[in-house]
């Protein structure tokens, strides 16, 4: 089936077809593409955003370090340093990760270069890798997805927001019911509520100048837990045709993008294109909606539910079909 890589393109689709609405009203949007939305890639190759640029920063850094915090934050820290210095660094980028990159190209701390009060969606958008990993526990897929996060958008709503998504990622990549996916990620918000990831994290609780650790991350759990919620009862009577951010918020920040993303998929669960289309169409941060409905129905689905002609036309293919193909095999050794 594919899924890792089934994940990765679908984030890199979604994102290509954001890009050019991403700042549009949904009338400009209907008004160029038609009352669909967007349903092909622009371009030879299509461009895609600092989204999946980010998403890629992260996967090469879990394929070439340890999965601990001691060897994983520096290699975050050197891609991530490495994008903002590229001449390719050109997509809209997000303010909160162009600052806290120029501070983690400098010595010092990580917990000194975030940015503490963010909550942007930036840790969101490139967080997909950490689910498609094969063999990490729950513990580490959290602590792993929030470091990612920490390094630049240092809020808690940013760390919970962050592993909640690679959680749902990791969910259907191993088979759950898409239908069933808010339950779940209304049960996780719950049984993390008060878990700091001390290894993870460090002092992070005390630079943001919380009461405690576990009070600090509550925080966070607690507004993604109403996001959720909010995504639940948009799906009771779903209106397919409006703009989904009048349903579950226009995506700027990141407890927003998951509900938002998750919400187009569900609209469309067996129609990816149309899904797609549906999240590029919409008023709020339309790439990073896109991308994160397509990195789950990727996951859910695999390669085969996108179009056999995209695979050669979206940017950076090479590296989205090699690593996925890394994560694809791990994930079906015996014993796995």
């Amino acid at each position: 089936m594919l899924h890792a890589t089934g994940s990765l393109f679908g984030l890199a689709y979604g994102d290509a077809l954001g890009k050019p609405t991403e700042f549009l009203t949904v009338e400009k949007i209907v008004a160029r593409y038609g009352p669909g939305g967007p349903r092909d890639l622009e371009g030879a190759p299509a461009l895609v955003t600092d989204d999946t640029q980010m998403a890629l920063a992260v996967a090469h850094a879990l394929h070439d370090a340890a999965l601990t915090p001691d060897d994983l934050e520096p290699q975050l820290r050197a891609r991530f340093v490495a994008w903002w210095r590229s001449p390719d660094n050109n997509r809209a980028p997000g303010g909160t990760c162009l600052s806290a990159c120029s501070r983690l190209a400098r010595p010092g701390r990580w917990q000194h270069a975030t940015v503490v009060a963010s909550k942007g969606c930036g840790a969101n958008m490139r967080v997909t890798p950490v689910g498609l990993v094969p063999g990490l526990d729950l513990d580490m897929l959290a602590g792993v997805a929030q470091l990612q996060a920490a390094l630049t958008h240092g809020h808690p709503t940013g760390l919970a927001a962050a592993e909640l998504t690679a959680y749902a990622v990791r969910l259907l990549r191993d088979g759950a019911d898409l239908d069933a996916l808010p339950a779940m990620l209304r049960a996780h918000c719950a049984s993390q509520r008060r878990r700091y990831h001390h290894d993870w994290l460090g002092d992070l609780w005390c630079v943001a100048r919380a009461s405690t650790p576990e009070s600090f991350i509550a925080f966070g759990w607690d507004e993604c837990a109403a996001a959720v919620d909010r995504l639940s009862e948009a799906l009771i009577h779903p209106d397919r045709g409006a703009d989904p951010c009048a349903a579950t918020g226009a995506a700027w920040i990141a407890e927003e993008a998951l509900a938002t993303g998750l919400y187009c998929a569900l609209l469309f669960p067996d129609n990816p294109v149309t899904a797609l289309a549906r999240a590029a169409t919409s008023s709020g941060d339309s790439d990073s909606i896109a991308c994160l409905t397509g990195a789950f129905l990727g996951a859910a689905g695999g390669m085969s539910i996108w179009p056999d002609r995209w695979f050669t036309r979206i940017e950076y293919a090479d590296q989205l079909a090699a690593l996925g193909a890394i994560w694809d095999t791990e994930s079906v050794r015996p014993g796995a």
